[in-house]
């Protein structure tokens, strides 16, 4: 992530900051010592079975600081890790030390910046210890995600160096077979330190503070391989849908096979592809290695007629066809391979107006997407991972940008089950960068850079290949590689059998093999007014723009006492130039104080932390609703539609003050909402450009019956216009239609105004409704003064007449049910405007509560953050784990901007 009109200038400004944080974290090593329990898991016990693949259960980890024996007596069996931390089987160093104990929780305050550095600038060991009964199979050591290199022992012999072992994301096989024997056996790697600007693995840049470690570690399984004298690898199935009837598609499955004995053996691969059988015998030459393959014109099973198409989650159903090959010898398996795959076209090319356009199934979409970030310390949690991933739906977002930091398998897994897509690429201005395809300064490469980078092309292509849910590679970021290394990625590519496109960067750059990207990486990262998105420059909605928003996302209150001191609670809404740890490493991005002008000039300064955190909510609602409102209007338009944007970021790694839609604890606030509304399935929007009112329909089927009705209201409630429109239709897929053009100006109609917007179907049914606070003054930008980061803003809309709206008062009833053996929990709320007068309650949000008032976390609501004139009601659903109320009886927080918090059980 960084760009455009000074790319080097702000990418070396963020390079500094993160080399100064690291430097002034650099203390003398004091790692506290281990806690006195076991030094790391049970010896793994290896399955015996051919094929069979046994992932190490975990480590004991120490500094080589505090350890002087030798690498030999190290990785030998016996050896007393008296004081080793216990490691899990995907860990960083920090993230064991955080497990054990040894450093207060970095996620509060500045905890993280105690943790010093030195005492990740020295190699670290893992060792692991494995049982294995049966000696007679073959045995192979298979690994990825070592961050950043690592020298590999086994019972004390040395097996592979750093040299060869380089790299977060190459792929290396070890034959282990002479050296493992019946009973315990050790596994050992010693880990060296990670420095992403000089080595290919992963870094941080300007996204959150960065682990003092940087990530140091094994971040992918381990896993010891079992086989016969043949191997089996590299199956898959290579997937062509025809297009664009969808009648059939072709399966062609592919596999090496490799002799690992110094006898010719004649080995029969065989198995099932979907629904199809194939078979086929080969002789291979001692230690030889080919490849066989099976094409529907030898089998023609393989041709299947109908296929289950695998379509994204908002346009079809997400089937999965399964691939299951085994090899024997003289009638006894092997080896076997397994995998699951999708059937599905992507295609992205380039639009009249040089934009890629996405379509999927000869469908084309909106890409409606968020930055993906892992933990900050990279630690694999199914349960959250598969929480976020729902949020994504309940967004109505349909992709997610991996940029770098690719998880593992089991995330793209989930995606291909919930029907999200995924963009993953390269990350950028570490090395990654560093060669590319102009005259960008950067870290440059080593001849010993050019294999890793292939190899890494090579495993991760190999790796993602079979997912319905990836839909591209993004090869590079805010540049694109140079001619050298884009042919190792294509050849790479071209040998993994990649079917789906390849994109150059995700900036406005051209590849010298590839061409132009398509994309535009112009902004903003900071604060921009909601008008801001709707005109057709820099980062407004037109083209694909693959990372871009307001910048700041600050967090509910409920976060924010969770991450903060009270100081620095108390300096986060009353100094704008104040340094704010929690945003970012970068000098660019260090203080809030361009969000702060902006709440300041358009909402009136806060006069308290709760008064600047319920105004940045309703600031933060309006301007990312306006951000996919805008990229969803304009993407039919016949001249320069919008065909993708990318809000940056989805989430966060860590407990963050910026670019976040929801926060490291799941809470969702006024971004939140936003998106949601904005991207909901048949949507009322209004245009800050043109006052225009648009129906948006993201449905499949066309809606016709449609009525909508807007009505403008000062803030005290006294209605000044309304006009409904009957018999509208929209066509699905994305399209929109012009319901009504509001006047410019409104008779009497206060400085600061309310819009509500109705669409109701045929049946009189509410199914959209959509409120604004709005300003007879505009926001005015300065486009001429445009910076790589943001749009300055020269007049400010008057919004502060929402301060003088009168207080009044809603109530809530609710009732909940248990889910059915599901292990979830149904809440159903009904608020209602009680209050007497005319002044609506705006921004009502209701929050699901346990013990002492503490938010359930996750949960998934039909609605929320709901704007309510006098009489009105609106009945929400809240669904979560029963488990998250640890217990205790639901209830239900209910506040608003005008109207008191109150508590009611929802038992």
């Amino acid at each position: 992530m960084f760009h455009r009109l000074t790319p080097v200038r702000g990418r070396t400004a963020v390079l500094a900051a993160v080399g100064l944080i690291l430097t002034l974290t650099a203390a003398t090593s004091r790692v506290p010592p281990a806690p006195q329990a076991p030094p790391g898991p049970p010896a793994t016990t290896i399955e015996a079975a051919p094929g069979s693949s046994t992932v190490l259960s975990g480590y004991a980890i120490q500094s080589t600081a505090k350890v002087a024996d030798p690498a030999a007596a190290v990785s030998s069996p016996g050896y007393p890790a008296t004081g080793w931390y216990p490691a899990g089987s995907r860990s960083t160093v920090l993230a064991a030390l955080l497990a054990a104990g040894a450093h207060p929780d970095p996620f509060y305050s500045t905890n993280l910046k105690q943790v010093p550095a030195a005492d990740f600038a020295v190699p670290w060991w893992y060792r692991s210890d494995v049982d294995i009964t049966d000696t007679t199979a073959r045995t192979h050591l298979d690994f990825s995600g070592v961050i950043s290199a690592a020298d590999v022992f086994v019972n004390g012999r040395q097996v592979a160096t750093a040299s060869t072992v380089a790299g977060a994301y190459t792929r290396h096989e070890l034959d282990i077979t002479d050296l493992v024997k019946a009973g315990t056996n050790t596994v050992a790697f010693r880990i060296q330190p990670n420095d992403p600007r000089k080595r290919l693995t992963m870094g941080w840049l300007d996204w959150l503070q960065p682990p003092p470690d940087e990530n140091m570690g094994i971040v992918r399984d381990v896993t010891v391989r079992r086989g016969g004298p043949v191997a089996l690898r590299d199956a898959h199935v290579v997937t062509a849908l025809a297009m664009p009837s969808m009648s059939s598609a072709d399966l062609t499955v592919k596999a090496r096979v490799r002799n690992d004995s110094p006898a010719t053996v004649t080995t029969t691969v065989s198995g099932t592809a979907g629904p199809a059988a194939v078979s086929q015998a080969v002789t291979l030459a001692p230690h030889e290695t080919r490849t066989v393959v099976f094409s529907p014109a030898d089998h023609p099973g393989l041709r299947l007629a109908s296929p289950r198409v695998w379509w994204p989650a908002t346009m079809g159903e997400q089937p999965l066809y399964e691939l299951d090959l085994t090899a024997t010898v003289n009638g006894t398996p092997s080896d076997t391979a397994h995998d699951s795959f999708g059937i599905r076209d992507v295609r992205a090319p380039l639009n009249a107006d040089g934009a890629r356009q996405y379509a999927v199934n000869g469908r084309p979409l909106l890409i409606k997407g968020g930055g993906w970030s892992p933990d900050e310390f990279l630690r694999w949690d199914p349960t959250y991972v598969e929480d976020r991933l729902k949020y994504a739906l309940d967004l109505g977002l349909n992709t997610l940008r991996l940029e770098g930091h690719i998880e593992p398998d089991e995330f793209f897994d989930l995606a291909d089950r919930y029907g999200i897509l995924t963009l993953p690429g390269w990350e950028c201005c570490g090395k990654w960068e560093g060669d590319v395809n102009g005259t960008e300064a950067g870290e440059k490469w080593e001849d010993s850079d050019y294999p890793v980078a292939k190899a890494s092309m090579a495993a991760e292509a190999a790796r993602l290949r079979h997912h319905p849910s990836v839909i591209s590679f993004l090869i590079g970021s805010d540049f694109a590689p140079s001619r050298t290394i884009e042919q190792g990625y294509l050849d790479a590519l071209k040998g993994a059998d990649w079917t789906t496109p390849v994109i150059p960067a995700a900036s406005n750059a051209s590849a010298p093999i590839s061409g132009y990207s398509g994309m535009k990486m112009t902004g903003p990262y900071d604060w921009v007014p909601p008008r801001y998105w709707y005109t057709k420059q820099e980062g407004g909605a037109t083209g694909f723009n693959s990372e871009t928003s307001a910048g700041p996302d600050i967090p509910t209150l409920d976060t924010l006492r969770r991450m903060m001191s009270p100081a620095e609670l108390e300096t986060l809404w009353k100094d704008p130039s104040a340094a704010q740890y929690h945003r970012s490493p970068s000098a660019t991005f260090a203080t809030l104080k361009l969000y702060d002008a902006a709440l300041s000039n358009r909402y009136g300064r806060p006069t308290g932390l709760e008064d600047y955190v319920r105004k940045a909510q309703l600031a933060q609602y309006e301007n990312v609703r306006a951000q996919f409102e805008a990229y969803g209007r304009n993407a039919k338009d016949t001249s320069e539609p919008s065909t993708g944007v990318v809000y940056w970021m989805f989430n966060s790694g860590w407990t963050s003050l910026q670019w976040q839609l929801l926060d490291r604890y799941l809470d969702q606030g006024g971004a939140y909402f936003g998106a949601k509304k904005a991207n909901e399935p048949l949507h009322i929007q209004y245009g800050y450009d043109n006052h225009a009112v648009s129906v948006v329909n993201n449905r499949t089927a066309r809606a016709s019956g449609l009525t909508a009705r807007v009505t403008l209201f000062d803030t005290d409630g006294t209605q000044r216009y309304d006009r409904t429109v009957t018999g509208l239709s929209v066509e699905g897929g994305g399209a929109s239609g012009t319901a009504l053009t509001v006047p410019a100006s409104v008779d009497d109609l206060s400085t600061t105004y309310l819009a509500r917007l109705l669409l109701t179907d045929a049946a009189g049914r509410e199914v959209s409704r959509n409120v604004y606070w709005l300003s007879t003054e505009p926001d005015v930008l300065d486009y001429s003064d445009t910076d790589w980061y943001y749009t300055p803003t020269t007049d400010y809309a008057d919004l502060s007449g929402l301060n003088a709206m009168a207080r009044t008062r809603v109530t809530a009833t609710a009732a909940t049910t248990a889910g059915d053996g599901t292990g979830t929990s149904t809440t159903t709320v009904t608020v209602r405007h009680t209050g007497t007068g005319n002044t609506p309650a705006l921004l009502t949000d209701v929050h699901l509560v346990g013990a002492q008032g503490k938010p359930v976390l996750p949960v998934r609501w039909s609605d929320n953050q709901i704007s309510l004139w006098p009489g009105e009601s609106a009945t929400l659903t809240a669904t979560y784990r029963t488990a998250d109320l640890h217990g205790s009886a639901p209830r239900l927080r209910v506040s608003g901007w005008n109207t008191p918090t109150l508590t009611v059980p929802a038992g």
